[in-house]
């Protein structure tokens, strides 16, 4: 059976009050937010929360806590310690490990009328893939992503490459990645081909977008199972590591994510694989023209969805439970998404964002920032486990060792199996 470790309970003395009564008596909010991509995110969220002070009364106190990784950390931390935030943007794929740390009120137990749920209906089902559970709503989207591959046109040319020709197929982007590999008369690199996050918090994501491209699951829905050494994962893992030891188009060893945009910004590196929500920050930075393109495949594209959601805690006083939902709802109203998506890259959570003006005018002047949504249909969800950072922190020591040379990907996915196994066989029930 699986065993819940519980926080205190919130006081519910004041449950039999109106929701917006409730909300008034909440003067202030502590909302924590993880900073994992460049560009003015924080002066960006800064601005929500003062409009929403403006309009509710009610201050928000972001507090910027590191990726997505440390900001979990902190904020169970926090709450363990009893002065913890009400709410927090974490990891859509960690919404079966803060179940079984037992820091999550659900939606439905904040309570929500007719209208709120037609709010909570308008998100794009892919995006509430990984925010329903044992019957219940645990958290809503907001910086939510697919992977894609930005790309330095004026490197394609260079390399006789058509940049309005992007490879939809792992061989067309093999090609091309050693293609785009320059070297000086020494020999030694000055452009690598390509180059794809294999650091903590970020292996996983790369490896679940080529293991869907494979036509691989890792996990199953509940979070229970893991499926790293099935012989398309193997495959999947196979191709990544010949980038570096058969092509030679991307170094061996680890790509750390905070360096790929840095690289590809410099010029020496031709392809990254990131986030939609570096979109603004390379489009304001990049002193090339780039390109915008969904992930390639074995047989054609696929990618996976990323990115983070909000959660709302169990700690909090019904009232503050309350507020926290009411700043959800602001958050992600389609204005307010439609403005996030500009400013930031993200997708914007709802079809609704797509129809505002505001939206509709930006993606008329700038059709790439309409690519990512284009590839919902062909995306998986993130690798999401029990225990999720020690499943991720296993699988990751793995795929390192292969991209280091010290394992074969056989070697590595039934080690990272293994491991992953030891942790999570607590978590199935029989």
């Amino acid at each position: 059976m699986i065993r819940r470790r519980t926080l205190l309970a919130a006081s519910a003395a004041t449950l039999g009050a109106p929701a917006i009564l409730r909300a008034q008596t909440v003067t202030e909010l502590s909302f924590y937010y993880p900073i994992a991509v460049g560009g003015p995110i924080p002066a960006v969220i800064d601005g929500y929360c003062q409009d929403f002070q403006k309009q509710s009364g009610i201050a928000v106190k972001p507090v910027y806590a590191g990726n997505y990784a440390e900001t979990m950390t902190k904020a169970v931390t926090a709450l363990r310690a009893g002065g913890g935030p009400q709410l927090a943007v974490l990891l859509a794929a960690e919404m079966h490990s803060l179940q079984d740390l037992g820091v999550l009120v659900s939606l439905d137990e904040i309570g929500l009328d007719t209208e709120a749920k037609r709010w909570l209906a308008g998100f794009y089902p892919a995006f509430m893939a990984n925010s329903r559970a044992q019957g219940k709503t645990w958290s809503v989207p907001f910086q939510r992503s697919t992977a894609i591959q930005y790309y330095n046109k004026t490197a394609f040319e260079e390399a006789g490459l058509d940049p309005n020709a992007y490879p939809r197929t792992w061989a067309e982007l093999a090609a091309a990645a050693t293609k785009l590999t320059k070297r000086d008369a020494s020999g030694r690199v000055t452009r690598w081909g390509i180059k794809l996050a294999s650091d903590l918090g970020n292996a996983q994501w790369t490896f679940g977008a080529l293991a869907h491209q494979a036509g691989h699951r890792l996990m199953n829905e509940a979070g229970t199972e893991v499926y790293f050494n099935h012989p398309r994962a193997i495959e999947a893992l196979t191709y990544w590591r010949a980038f570096a030891f058969e092509r030679h188009a991307t170094p061996e060893g680890l790509s750390a994510w905070p360096q790929l945009s840095p690289d590809f910004l410099a010029g020496n590196t031709a392809i990254i694989q990131h986030t939609t929500g570096n979109l603004t920050n390379l489009r304001t930075n990049a002193t090339f023209p780039f390109g915008v393109a969904g992930l390639p495949g074995k047989d054609g594209p696929r990618t996976v969805v990323g990115g983070g959601n909000l959660y709302f805690f169990k700690a909090a006083s019904p009232a503050e439970r309350t507020a926290a939902l009411r700043f959800a709802r602001f958050l992600t109203a389609p204005e307010r998404a439609a403005d996030w998506s500009i400013r930031t890259g993200y997708i914007a959570s709802s079809p609704a964002a797509y129809e505002t003006p505001a939206m509709k005018q930006y993606v008329a002047d700038y059709p790439p920032a309409d690519i990512a949504r284009s590839f919902l249909p062909v995306a998986t969800g993130e690798l999401s486990t029990f225990e999720n950072q020690r499943v991720y922190k296993a699988l990751t020591d793995q795929i390192q060792a292969c991209l280091n040379g010290a394992k074969t990907p056989a070697q590595a996915m039934a080690e990272a199996q293994a491991e992953a196994d030891r942790i999570l066989r607590p978590f199935r029930r029989a």
